[in-house]
C-alpha cells in the first residue's frame, strides 16, 4: 500500500467531474473533438478584463526592489487595504485592511479557515447540493461533513438546516451563487439560516461561524443586490477568489474576509494566518495580489455568460426539462427525466454530450451542465439533450 487509506478511499469517492473529463478525452479520440459537446466543466470561458493586462504589464515593468520577495502571510498591507475598500463599500460593512487575508484562491481560503476553526471529529454543514470538494476539505482538517438539503426552489430547508447542527457544529458552508444550482440565496434565506445558528448557539453553549464561498458573487444576472451574510451573524467569514469574475482561475488569487463584528476576530485572524502559513500556502502570489487590488470593481463581461445562459436554459425549457432558472454563475441544474441520475448521464454520453450527474453534488436525480463554453458547444449539446429525454420519456 504505497498512499494513504483515507487518500484512496477520498479518490474512490471523488470526482465525477474528473470522471467526466477522460471520458471526454476518449470520445474526442473517437469521434473528433467538433462532435463532443462537453458541459461538464466549470473552467471559465472569458478572458481577463482589459484592466488586468494592463496592470499586468504596468508591474512587470516597475522597477521597485523587493516586490517578489516574503510578505506578511496575510498579504501585503496596502493589497488588503484596497481590497476592504471596495468591499466595505460593496457590503455596507466597515471592513479594514486587518480583516481580510490575500489567499491562494477560494480554495486555500476554505482549507486555511477550516484548518483554523476545527478540532477532531468537529462538524461542518453542508447544505446540499454543493460543491464537491468541501467534504475532502473539512476531512483534510480532520472533521465530519453532516448534510442539510434545500427545497425545491434551490433554497436552504430550515427544517433540514436544524436538524443538521449538533453539539459538535463548528461551521456551516454555504455557497451563493451557488454551484451547482446557480441560485442566489436572498436576504430572507441569509436571516433564516443565520437565525438557526444563533438557536444552535444558545441551546448548546457553543460558537458556530457561517462561512460563505463567494467565487460567483459578481456573476449575477438580476439587478438586486448580492445578499452579504455580515449583517446576519457576528461570527461570519467569506471566502472568494477571483477566479470567475476576473477569470483568473489559473493564477489561484482570492481573500478571506471576516466579520468585524466577530467578538473573537483577534483570534481568528492570528489562527488564520498561521494555518495559511503551516498549510504551505505561506501566501498568495505576490505579483497577482498586486495587480487584482487595483482592478477590484471590474469584471469580465457578465453579458455574454447571461445570453449562454439564456441559450442553454431556455433550450432544456423548451424539450421539457425541469429546471430552475439560474440567476448567476454558469451552471444549471436540471431533474432527470429518469430517477437514475448516473444511468441518464450515460445516456447523454452515448449521445456525445458530458455532464455531472447530481449524486456528485450530494443531490441525485439531476444533473449539472455548464455553459462557460463556446456558443457551439452549447447548440451542439441541444439535439442530444433532446435526443436522449426522448429516449427516457418512450
Amino acid at each position: 500500500m504505497a498512499i494513504s487509506r483515507k487518500v484512496r478511499e477520498q479518490m474512490n469517492n471523488s470526482s465525477w467531474i474528473r470522471r467526466m473529463f477522460e471520458e471526454g478525452i476518449e470520445l474526442r479520440k473517437i469521434h473528433g473533438p467538433e462532435n463532443v459537446f462537453d458541459l461538464s466543466l466549470g473552467n471559465p470561458l472569458l478572458e481577463p478584463p482589459a484592466e488586468f493586462k494592463d496592470q499586468l504589464i504596468r508591474l512587470a515593468n516597475e522597477k521597485t526592489p523587493g516586490t517578489h520577495r516574503y510578505m506578511p502571510n496575510g498579504g501585503f498591507p496596502e493589497v488588503r487595504a484596497q481590497v476592504a475598500e471596495v468591499l466595505a463599500e460593496e457590503s455596507g460593512t466597515p471592513f479594514t485592511g486587518a480583516e481580510i487575508l490575500m489567499t491562494v484562491g477560494a480554495a486555500g481560503a476554505l482549507n486555511t479557515i477550516l484548518r483554523s476553526i476545527l478540532d477532531q471529529d468537529d462538524e461542518v454543514v453542508l447544505i446540499a447540493p454543493f460543491f464537491a470538494e468541501y467534504v475532502f476539505y473539512v476531512e483534510h482538517q480532520t472533521g465530519l461533513a453532516k448534510h442539510a438539503s434545500c427545497d425545491e426552489n434551490w433554497l436552504p430547508d430550515i427544517a433540514s438546516l436544524e436538524a443538521a447542527i449538533g453539539q459538535r457544529t463548528r461551521a456551516v458552508i454555504i455557497n451563493s451563487p451557488n454551484n451547482p444550482t446557480g441560485v442566489i440565496y436572498p436576504e430572507s434565506s441569509i436571516a433564516a439560516v443565520s437565525e438557526v445558528i444563533q438557536r444552535a448557539e444558545e441551546k448548546y453553549g457553543t460558537e458556530i461561524y457561517l462561512i460563505s464561498d463567494e467565487p460567483y458573487r459578481k456573476l449575477i444576472y438580476t439587478e438586486a443586490p448580492y445578499p452579504f451574510i455580515f449583517k446576519h451573524h457576528p461570527r461570519s467569514i467569506v471566502a472568494t477568489s477571483h477566479s470567475k469574475d476576473l477569470g483568473l482561475a489559473g493564477e489561484r488569487i482570492g481573500y478571506i474576509a471576516v466579520n468585524p463584528a466577530d467578538p473573537g476576530k483577534v483570534d481568528l485572524l492570528d489562527a488564520l494566518n498561521f494555518s495559511l502559513r503551516t498549510l504551505g500556502f505561506v501566501n498568495a502570489p505576490a505579483l497577482m495580489q498586486r495587480v487584482v487590488s487595483s482592478i477590484q470593481r471590474a469584471t469580465v463581461d457578465i453579458g455574454i455568460y447571461r445570453a449562454k445562459r439564456d441559450l442553454l436554459f431556455g433550450s432544456l425549457k423548451k424539450i421539457g426539462y425541469d429546471c430552475v432558472e439560474p440567476d448567476g454563475a454558469f451552471y444549471v441544474f436540471p431533474k432527470t427525466p429518469i430517477p437514475d441520475d448516473e444511468q441518464f448521464v450515460a445516456q447523454l454520453q452515448k449521445e456525445l454530450v458530458l455532464v455531472v450527474p447530481g449524486i456528485g453534488f450530494g443531490t441525485p436525480g439531476f444533473f449539472r451542465a455548464s455553459y462557460c463554453v463556446d456558443d457551439w458547444v452549447i447548440e451542439g449539446a441541444i439535439h442530444g439533450l433532446e435526443e436522449a429525454f426522448k429516449q427516457a420519456n418512450s
